[in-house]
Formats: structure tokens, C-alpha cells, sequence
């Protein structure tokens, strides 16, 4: 069991059976009453957000997760396969489990996968990737003057916003975490 007061952001624990990561919180004194604290919360099995308050004295479960740390391999009708990198067990993973993370999967990109009961709930990328763009339009004289973006398409798939001078073959830095343009790398 945990108690409140030791909340913090990224804290999975366990509400009605149901895994949640804590997004964020607010520990809060008022003048009149007993303490609470606000959180906001993640549902790992929906992805979706939600909101509730606890009082200072009550206590939750930690969620039952087990982090794994595997390597991509490959993608077939079965789904996205991954290794764990202890006993070399495979995993398919669907694209609802990846969600819009899909999109930055290259061969071997390492990544840690969250079990719960026996199921993958979760992945999480690695901070940044490099990507190399497929597909973009031309640059034209002047366009750099208005700060302005473009649409890149990338090997994997995903698309990013990226500036004006970015051409087809470069190869980008890209925050998985956000969705955007960090730089272009030299190669």
C-alpha cells in the first residue's frame, strides 16, 4: 500500500483492478478541513486521462507492471515483434498498444514494454530517434524568411512539421515525446 503523500509523477498504482499512471498532482492544506490531494491520471489500459482527489489519509496499491526492456525485429500480419533482451522470448505487439508511437519504429530501436497480468499495456520510445525523410516538398528561394514549416514524411511513416530548408535523404532528430524537429544530424 502506498500513501498519498508519496505520490509523484510517473507512479503507477492500482485503483478497482485497474492500472493507472500518475500524470500529475497537487498536494493541497486548506485553512479549514483535512488535507487532500489532487491527481491527474492515466488509465494505462485506455490511454485516457482522469482526475480525482484523495484524502490524506487514504491509500492505494501499487500496480502490479512489470517493465521489460526489448529491441524491435520486425512487423508482419501479426503485429510489431519484439525481443526481450534477457531470455530472448518474442512478443507481437498490436498497433493499438503502440498508438501513435508506431510511427518511429526502426529496426532495432530499443524500448521498454509495461506487462500487466500478462499483457503489454505500454511502450515507451526512447527520447529521441533519427529518422531519415522519404518525402518533402522543395525548398524555394525566400521561404526561410517567414519561420514557417513543411510537412516531412519518414521512413517509418510518421509525418513531422520541419523548416523550410529540410530536403528528401536528410536525416532528422526528432523528440518522441512531443512529435517535433530537433535538428538534422550530419552525417
Amino acid at each position: 500500500m502506498i500513501p498519498i503523500n508519496q505520490f509523484r509523477k510517473g507512479l503507477k498504482i492500482e485503483i478497482d483492478g485497474v492500472p493507472f499512471q500518475i500524470v500529475d498532482f497537487q498536494h493541497v492544506s486548506p485553512g479549514k478541513g483535512s488535507a487532500f490531494t489532487r491527481t491527474k491520471m492515466r488509465n494505462m489500459l485506455t490511454q485516457s486521462m482522469v482526475e480525482r482527489t484523495f484524502k490524506s489519509n487514504d491509500k492505494v496499491n501499487k500496480a502490479d507492471t512489470i517493465d521489460r526492456e526489448m529491441q524491435y525485429l520486425y512487423t508482419d500480419s501479426e503485429g510489431h515483434h519484439f525481443m526481450n533482451k534477457e531470455d530472448y522470448e518474442q512478443w507481437a505487439l498490436s498497433d493499438e498498444t503502440l498508438g501513435e508511437m508506431k510511427g518511429y519504429l526502426q529496426e532495432s530501436v530499443e524500448v521498454r514494454v509495461t506487462f500487466f497480468e500478462g499483457k503489454a499495456i505500454g511502450v515507451d520510445f526512447p527520447n529521441f530517434v533519427e529518422l531519415k525523410v522519404v518525402e518533402t516538398d522543395p525548398a524555394f528561394k525566400g521561404d526561410t524568411v517567414t519561420g514557417g514549416s513543411k510537412p516531412a514524411k519518414f521512413s517509418t511513416g510518421a509525418i513531422v512539421h520541419v523548416p523550410f530548408h529540410i530536403q528528401e535523404g536528410d536525416v532528422l532528430k526528432i523528440d518522441t515525446r512531443t512529435g517535433s524537429y530537433v535538428e538534422k544530424v550530419s552525417r
